[in-house]
């Protein structure tokens, strides 16, 4: 009882920076209406008496818990660490705490963790892609969750998302790869099934064979699981077919990372025997020898926009509004032109 005594109170705090109750509210939760001066004293006083706000009394008057889920499909690799990074710096600026969670890419344990995550009070989602069970949808709609697609964009949607479109993406690097002579083309991409950026990817790479007069039926495709050893085990499976490839088109960069390894253990040269192209631009991309084709995806920017985006959705009650991020194409040392 003695410790809860010595508990500094919001009164204790507007005492010591000589301002009303009312003042030191406005400064923790609405700081932008107060001049900077008041608020400079305000938060003098919250550090020299190390006054915590009292969580419940914030949630209850602003009937929000100023916490926003995000759910990944993996936290093994980098791909969706960049972005993250940016969503909850945003949201902090905000004054919102980021809870993430993973699935393994499997769509069972998405639904589990949005219903654990709206039970839990959880403010809004972010979701990555498209691909679900239309009924999480209507369960988010009929509990007034906005829910907000990040990582892929499609203009068609009614659900709003930042992000940026896949194979569209995919495509422009495979029509710069057949304009550099390589027809022999194949793919090792991402798991398709419940992956619509996946897909998207692999129909790109589909779309500019046929813009280019080539038979997309006739290219290796070997779908794998996102990892350095899984890239190198396809690799290893497309170098002993028949067919011979000149380029070898990968679904992400960790794909790309372990077919190149891979290459090197057969004593392949990079890009002198076979070129190898990934997508997404992480920092793996250009470490690697040579640095790596691929595509570089705004991972930063997009995560800093749906944070801004999903808190207004939350705040003001929004369906959201959409918006397409531009991707760009890296050309390294990893691709070589057989003009």
């Amino acid at each position: 009882m003695a410790r809860a005594r010595n508990v500094p109170t919001l009164d204790d705090v507007a005492r010591k920076a000589g301002v009303s109750t009312a003042t030191v509210s406005r400064c923790l939760n609405s700081p932008e209406q107060v001049i900077e001066r008041t608020r400079n004293k305000v938060m003098s006083a919250v550090e020299q008496l190390g006054y915590t706000p009292n969580f419940g009394a914030r949630v209850m008057a602003a009937k929000r818990t100023f916490t926003i889920g995000a759910i990944i499909p993996t936290m093994e690799n980098a791909i969706f660490a960049r972005g993250l990074q940016a969503f909850q710096e945003e949201l902090h600026t905000r004054g919102y705490t980021l809870l993430v969670s993973s699935t393994a890419y499997r769509p069972e344990i998405e639904a589990e963790q949005v219903r654990s995550l709206v039970a839990r009070g959880a403010d809004g989602l972010l979701l990555i892609g498209y691909a679900r069970d239309p009924e999480l949808y209507a369960y988010l709609h009929q509990r007034s969750i906005p829910a907000l697609i990040a990582w892929a964009f499609a203009p068609n949607s009614d659900q709003a998302c930042i992000g940026f479109d896949n194979r569209a993406s995919m495509r422009a690097l495979a029509n710069t790869v057949i304009s550099m002579g390589h027809q022999k083309v194949a793919v090792i991409s991402g798991i398709v099934e419940g992956n619509d950026r996946a897909d998207g990817r692999l129909q790109g790479i589909k779309d500019a064979l046929v813009e280019n007069g080539l038979d997309p039926s006739s290219m290796p495709v070997i779908e794998t699981s996102y990892e350095i050893e899984s890239g190198a085990k396809a690799f290893d499976q497309l170098m002993q077919s028949p067919a011979s490839p000149s380029v070898v088109m990968c679904g992400n960069d960790v794909l790309a990372a372990g077919a190149m390894r891979r290459a090197r253990e057969l004593n392949l040269s990079v890009p002198d025997d076979i070129s190898i192209t990934g997508f997404d631009d992480i920092e793996l991309a250009r470490i690697l020898t040579p640095a790596l084709t691929t595509v570089h995806v705004p991972h930063r920017e997009m995560g800093r926009r749906a944070a801004a985006e999903l808190v207004r959705m939350v705040e003001q009650k929004s369906v959201g509004v959409s918006e397409q991020l531009e991707s760009s194409l890296k050309l390294r040392g990893s691709l070589k032109s057989l003009n």
